[in-house]
């Protein structure tokens, strides 16, 4: 058998759809909150799970946003090989954003997509946008064909194999395209913007552009878009992610699941005083920090998980701390395993001495970030004042310096701000899992 020859199953899927988590960080807390919003049945895995041939116990994946190589390098060649004998095999495979983008030939080459390269897209656009939808199921009772865009790639297709069944049409006029609202856009003049900015702003270039694609890979499915369904709070994005969850498994089963949801009791592992004060510290400190930004004039709160940030500012990044740490206090007061040692269905133990352990070493990372945070917001704002700023490129030294320390030399997260939301994420799994696994106890789930 060949790396890529699809396994045999001995017998057919039980569950529905696995969420990969890891490398996803806000997205999947955005897939999370997205799916359990649209009433859908799923679990959560991480890549090493893939890697032991978790898969085949599922009749789908779903990948959400984040990093694509970042995805590749943590699932390795064994995790990858896993996902396309899994596809191959006729698993399903949706892939939001980033995850539609782990799909394509620089990464799992599930169907033949390329990337257009950053010089000839609208590299910043997000916001509502307006779909021109081709005749599919996973359009059934969708009301309005507005969705969410939140910096999406662009992908160029020319093989007829692959099936384009939605295409961006008009954004809306409170979407934004980089820094810029689009009704402010409009007003000024896109060419002129452009020059200033020195990339594409204009979001009529997106127009007729693939935003949702679907191909087969040996016997799977595979949905990609470029458009976050998953987006909370939005009924008609809920209505396509239950619709795919139709299309994409053999029956979703979602009265039965919105019925028993209702019953769910949230398990998550007991914290130590210590570990809450910790936690809260960790707010507070990133509170300050996202204070000094609001009255500097570096962004403001366009909705409860994303900042809206000046151009040149990493405010992705701290809208990220902001969900990760929010999530955790939320979940605090949930009812925990009474054992402080209780084994969460996930990669392996976790308990209450492994989370202390793990907020220590938070909170000995997050004061001196938070602290050199503050400095390069501040030393950001005057340098505004004088001149552009690329979120890559500064001629001043210092500002420069304190970037690649926080986060790396490039966008892909980096630095010492990956080691904190890697941190984070150990921290926030298991609350997470714990949810999902109550509601597995209860019933929740539904099994073919």
């Amino acid at each position: 058998m060949t790396d890529h020859e699809p396994l045999q199953q001995k017998k057919p899927p039980t569950k529905h759809c696995a969420i990969l988590w890891d490398e996803s960080f806000l997205w999947g807390l955005m897939a999370w909150q997205g799916c359990i919003d649209a009433g859908l049945p799923f679990d959560l895995i991480r890549c090493e799970d893939i890697s032991r041939g978790a898969l085949h116990g599922y009749q789908m994946l779903f990948v959400p946003g984040g990093w694509a190589s970042n995805k590749l390098s943590a699932l390795g060649e064994k995790g990858a090989n896993e996902i396309r004998r899994f596809v191959a095999a006729g698993g399903s495979y949706l892939g939001i954003c980033g995850g539609a983008g782990l799909a394509t030939e620089d990464g799992l080459g599930l169907l033949p997509i390329q990337r257009m390269s950053p010089a000839e897209r609208v590299p910043s656009f997000s916001g509502p946008i307006c779909l021109a939808c081709l005749e599919h199921p996973i359009w059934k009772n969708v009301k309005k064909s507005v969705f969410y865009a939140w910096w999406p790639s662009q992908f160029c297709i020319q093989d007829p194999s692959v099936n384009v069944i939605a295409t961006y049409g008009e954004a809306g006029a409170d979407a934004f395209s980089s820094d810029i609202q689009v009704a402010d856009g409009m007003s000024i003049g896109w060419p002129e913007l452009e020059r200033r900015y020195g990339i594409f702003l204009d979001p009529s270039r997106l127009r007729g552009e693939p935003a949702v694609m679907e191909g087969r890979f040996g016997r799977g499915k595979v949905i990609l878009s470029l458009i976050h369904f998953d987006t909370p709070g939005e009924t008609d994005s809920a209505r396509v992610l239950q619709n795919i969850w139709r299309y994409l498994s053999s029956e979703a089963c979602l009265d039965q699941w919105a019925k028993a949801s209702r019953k769910m009791r949230p398990l998550v592992p007991a914290l130590t005083p210590n570990s809450i004060e910790g936690i809260k510290e960790v707010e507070k400190a990133l509170a300050e920090l996202i204070a000094v930004g609001t009255r500097n004039f570096l962004w403001s709160w366009r909705n409860p998980l994303l900042l809206q940030w000046r151009r040149g500012i990493r405010g992705l990044e701290y809208s990220t701390l902001a969900a990760m740490i929010d999530h955790i206090l939320r979940h605090l007061d949930l009812p925990h395993e009474p054992s402080s040692n209780c084994q969460l269905p996930h990669t392996g133990p976790l308990n209450t001495e492994d989370i202390e352990r793990l907020v220590t070493n938070l909170r000995a990372e997050f004061t001196p970030f938070v602290q050199k945070a503050i400095t390069l917001l501040i030393r950001e704002r005057f340098y505004l004042m004088q001149s552009p700023l690329s979120p890559l490129v500064c001629s001043d030294e210092s500002i420069s310096r304190l970037r690649n320390e926080l986060f790396g030399p490039a966008m892909s997260h980096g630095g010492h701000f990956k080691r904190i939301i890697d941190l984070l994420d150990q921290i926030l799994f298991p609350f997470t899992k714990g949810i999902l696994s109550a509601a597995n106890r209860s019933g929740r789930f539904c099994s073919k």
